[in-house]
């Protein structure tokens, strides 16, 4: 049996609150949004966000991570090292942008979601987020990651020449040893920095906004919440 290598994937970062990815409390973890490469991604393989047009950060590399473990919901949501990832929609942004957000009584019973950026503006469950999040039961975490944030590096234009990569919409990936450019770039630039995070996310100062899976829209949008 061939042993499958580590891969690379990359994807365009359209929303950058701290939520997805969740970058605090000593560890990089996706488990909302991106169900695609929440499917196939595993232990060892490189996630890279890259940002676009929309948070004018195009070819900036936002977080690097590579992959350390991987949990289901509810490892995730009973697992004590990640008490901290879950939300506190009165609290600092970071704790208002909690991602450990879902669990449930058990295998048959449905998913249950904390008050958080993917519930509605009252704090009610938004359906349609508990459908794209939950459709894979598997969250990726990294405590092998940098995140740059709002102070993201530009990608020499070189490197992603040479991949063939264009930014574009869903995720690429690439073999380990056609990333080579990408992964020896990112090792390089932060040499020493492994389990930082650099800069705040671009929308930082919306913590307070809600995200809706449904209408591709962010609601509730507020500049400042109540503390910092």
């Amino acid at each position: 049996m061939q042993l499958r290598g580590p891969n690379v994937y990359i994807y365009v970062v359209d929303r950058d609150f701290g939520f997805a990815p969740n970058p605090f409390h000593g560890f990089c973890t996706l488990s909302c949004c991106k169900p695609k490469i929440r499917s196939v991604a595993e232990v060892d393989d490189w996630i890279f966000g890259v940002g676009g047009s929309s948070l004018k950060a195009s070819g900036r590399c936002i977080f690097g991570m590579r992959v350390t473990e991987t949990l289901s919901f509810d490892d995730y949501w009973a697992d004590p090292r990640f008490e901290a990832k879950k939300p506190v929609w009165n609290g600092s942004r970071a704790m208002m942008l909690g991602d450990n957000i879902y669990h449930r009584d058990n295998a048959a019973s449905p998913w249950q979601q904390e008050d958080s950026h993917h519930s509605r503006p009252d704090g009610t469950p938004d359906p349609s987020n508990i459908a794209n999040d939950t459709q894979k039961n598997k969250m990726l975490i990294s405590d092998h990651f940098v995140y740059f944030g709002d102070q993201a590096l530009k990608v020499p234009e070189s490197i992603f020449s040479s991949m063939s990569y264009i930014n574009g919409r869903g995720h690429r990936k690439f073999s380990e040893v056609e990333a080579e450019p990408l992964t020896d770039w990112f090792k390089a630039v932060t040499q020493g920095r492994i389990g930082e995070v650099l800069g705040d996310p671009f929308q930082f100062r919306q913590s307070a906004a809600r995200y809706s899976s449904g209408s591709n829209k962010i609601i509730m949008e507020v500049v400042e919440p109540l503390r910092p």
